[in-house]
């Protein structure tokens, strides 16, 4: 899986900025106390897709959700409904478990995918703007 986001990072035009290890998802998927869950797709016993996701809530709704953080299948293997299974997975993580929400990002430019979302019924929110705080404004802040 780790080979696989930083293809995701080279895919999205930002492989310096993925610095993920083995260790780093190994500890995140499978420590004492995880907050990182993932599915796989796999072909003749190969990783070729995965979708990796944690809780979110929503107080309007007063219940969790999932926030799908990636989502990703090997080029060469798109379009056989690998993508649309990880996230059929994740749906029905959510019936199953009563969560209101599955959300995710997608990058402006990336319109095959965007196109791939709309058709399975999934809306933008563009009326969000997203914010955030790494490195030292993330430090500045804590220690204010």
């Amino acid at each position: 899986m780790v080979r696989l986001v930083h293809e995701l990072a080279e895919y999205e035009k930002a492989p310096e900025q993925c610095e993920l290890t083995t260790e780093q998802l190994r500890r995140a998927l499978f420590g004492p106390s995880p907050a990182l869950y993932g599915h796989v797709a796999e072909l003749d016993g190969r990783v070729v897709g995965f979708a990796l996701w944690f809780l979110n809530f929503s107080t309007w709704r007063g219940t969790h959700g999932i926030y799908l953080e990636d989502l990703y299948v090997e080029p060469r293997h798109r379009r056989h409904g690998l993508g649309r299974a990880l996230l059929a997975e994740l749906a029905r993580e959510c019936v199953e478990r009563g969560y209101a929400r599955l959300e995710w990002w997608v990058l402006n430019w990336n319109e095959q995918a965007i196109g791939f979302y709309e058709s399975i019924g999934a809306i933008p929110m563009d009326e969000w703007t997203v914010f955030r705080l790494t490195d030292d404004a993330l430090g500045r802040m804590a220690h204010g």
